[in-house]
């Protein structure tokens, strides 16, 4: 068994993360990670931005909502990311639609709990075909708009803590689109209003991309994925898998022993990387990189002790979500984040030489220039984020 090191781990990141070796454009970034997470509307335009030269806003906008050949779907973990249109139907028939019973019978539970309707599975598919038909006849629509075609998404679900205090109020809109997500039926558009916007219009999956989402064996589909995954994020172990995916231990086994994947070993213990991958990664130029929090690079292990270091209690909160972070050649050295006024302030968790130190001031310079007047708020943020921002 080969043992690949913490520094090889480090070097193989920096490269097929796009953070040493640049990608061409925005389909490219998004390949080469697999997918973007976008469940924070800013995360993909950062992490965007940190993988392609001389990115701008409209380059993400034109390639998801003009040309689409990017997409946003729910994938592993219930999270949202932007795809590559080719890799769609692969992370939706691998994740997104084992979650389509557990929702719907939770949302069926919920009608008939609430007093909405009395048979809750009729009432939940008549609601769906109904929105299925606005879209439809619309085009594309914003949840508010759908509400005045399918009156029976104004109803409310309103859930209390265990001392009867308010938990929250969901709209129906939002679970019956969710299904529709999850069952590939629906695609979100164009958001109202600019970049950071997270009010998306929706439309017919079928319309949007032009054809329905391919039926893949899910067995193949897994394969593929996790296959995706050893190329950009391995060597990792069982656990990093089984987290990334989202998936039970077993079917992660199973898509590795379809795959042939390699046993190597890493500090943490046993690792995997694909058949093919055992070179050792070659070196590449030093880089540093802002990533915004959530970023794919930051979330693609459980174990994170390689590139975070003793950091987590800065950087991390309580469910796990790594905030705003810089980069320097695989490994986090420090935080950031932006003020009311607009500017970027970052602060360094370990001791950089001066030409580093003088690299990050001048991103963090050319970062404040290209949010120009958006001050960017993680959904979620790590105390670090909070410290820095003043918030």
């Amino acid at each position: 068994m080969r043992t690949v090191s913490v520094e090889e781990r480090r070097a193989r990141l920096g490269a097929r993360h796009r953070l040493a070796i640049p990608a061409a454009d925005v389909v490219e970034a998004a390949d080469s990670m697999v997918a973007l997470h976008s469940s924070d509307p800013v995360t993909v335009y950062l992490s965007t931005r940190a993988r392609v030269p001389g990115f701008k806003q409209g380059d993400l906008e034109h390639a998801l909502y003009e040309e689409r050949s990017l997409v946003r779907i729910h994938a592993m973990r219930r999270t949202m990311f932007v795809v590559p249109v080719e890799m769609a139907p692969m992370l939706f028939r691998s994740s997104t639609a084992a979650l389509v019973g557990p929702e719907r019978r939770r949302l069926e539970k919920w009608v008939e709990e609430y007093g909405i309707a009395d048979e809750g599975p009729a009432w939940v598919e008549m609601v769906s075909d109904k929105t299925i038909a606005a879209l439809e006849k619309r085009g594309e629509a914003l949840a508010t708009e759908l509400t005045k075609d399918v009156p029976e998404l104004n109803e409310k679900l309103t859930f209390y803590k265990s001392d009867g205090s308010l938990l929250s109020t969901v709209g129906m809109s939002t679970r019956i689109l969710f299904l529709l997500a999850a069952e590939g039926r629906v695609a979100r558009g164009r958001p109202k209003g600019s970049w950071v916007s997270s009010m998306y219009r929706w439309a017919p999956m079928d319309v949007w991309l032009g054809q329905p989402l391919a039926e893949v064996p899910r067995a193949e589909a897994q394969a593929a994925v996790l296959g995706r995954w050893l190329t950009t994020f391995g060597p990792g172990t069982e656990l990093d898998m089984k987290w990334w995916t989202g998936w039970p231990v077993t079917q992660v086994r199973t898509a590795l022993s379809r795959l042939g994947a390699i046993e190597v070993g890493l500090a943490e213990g046993t690792g995997y990387v694909s058949h093919d991958d055992e070179a050792p990664a070659e070196g590449t130029e030093s880089w540093i990189a802002f990533l915004p929090s959530l970023d794919p690079t930051t979330m693609g292990w459980k174990e994170r002790d390689w590139y975070l270091g003793p950091h987590a209690p800065r950087l991390i909160d309580r469910s796990g979500n790594v905030g705003q972070t810089i980069w320097a050649d695989g490994k986090i050295i420090g935080g950031w984040g932006q003020t009311k006024t607009h500017q970027v302030r970052f602060a360094l968790l370990e001791d950089v030489g001066r030409e580093q130190v003088a690299e990050i001031e001048r991103q963090a310079g050319e970062l404040e220039a290209w949010l120009d007047d958006k001050v960017v708020i993680p959904r979620f943020s790590a105390p670090l984020d909070r410290e820095l921002s003043g918030r």
